[in-house]
């Protein structure tokens, strides 16, 4: 008598469980680089360097990026600017100080309190006016009265720190700018992109401010 012998059922393995966020590691790798690096798959341009993910999200991303350099730009230009003058001689000057003190010997006319605003786009005369009396008592800036006006002018001190600052900025900062960076094109398109967007950034303060 012939017994036929049946195997017994083996039920398949099961793999490993599914999370339900499996799904989404592949897009995560796409778009998460190194720290501070988020990369857009659609670009091609490989990781974004950012503050601020978050607002990388949605339409114009790329402003995101761009205000990441302008933050570290700002920063990096007040350090070098207070330190150029430090090395000029004059320690006690913040970076308000030293753009107040640049713009006065501007031209080598005196200038006023809200024209000095205006240029620099200062929204607070206060700070400003702090500076000018600061700059006046360390006797690098004259203020002389017209009128209902105060005219500042830069003294012989004032001209004298300044020239110094100037060649300290030819010794240290100017061998740098080659490459693309030494482009005059390069540099004025650049400056006239930033002032464009001034406009565009206090637009939007004002829109901000009426909510």
């Amino acid at each position: 008598m012939l017994v036929s012998k049946i195997s017994p059922k083996v039920a398949p393995k099961a793999g490993p469980k599914a999370s339900p966020k499996a799904g989404r590691a592949p897009i995560l790798a796409a778009t998460r680089g190194a720290a501070g690096a988020t990369a857009s798959p659609a670009s091609g341009r490989g990781p974004r360097i950012l503050s601020s993910a978050h607002l990388a999200e949605g339409p114009a991303s790329e402003l995101s990026e761009f205000e990441f350099g302008l933050i570290v730009a700002h920063n990096a230009f007040t350090r070098w600017a207070t330190r150029c003058m430090a090395a000029a001689g004059m320690p006690e000057l913040a970076i308000t100080d030293v753009l107040v003190l640049h713009h006065v010997r501007h031209r080598d006319r005196p200038k006023k309190l809200s024209d000095i605003c205006f240029t620099l786009n200062y929204e607070d005369t206060h700070v400003v006016s702090y500076a000018l009396r600061k700059l006046v008592g360390l006797g690098l800036l004259d203020s002389t009265r017209q009128g209902k006006e105060v005219l500042y002018a830069t003294t012989d001190a004032g001209r004298a720190l300044v020239d110094r600052y100037r060649e300290l900025r030819g010794v240290c900062l100017l061998p740098a700018v080659t490459g693309d960076l030494g482009d005059t094109r390069t540099l004025a398109d650049t400056a006239q992109l930033l002032r464009a967007l001034s406009g565009m950034y206090d637009q939007a303060a004002r829109a901000a401010a009426s909510l």
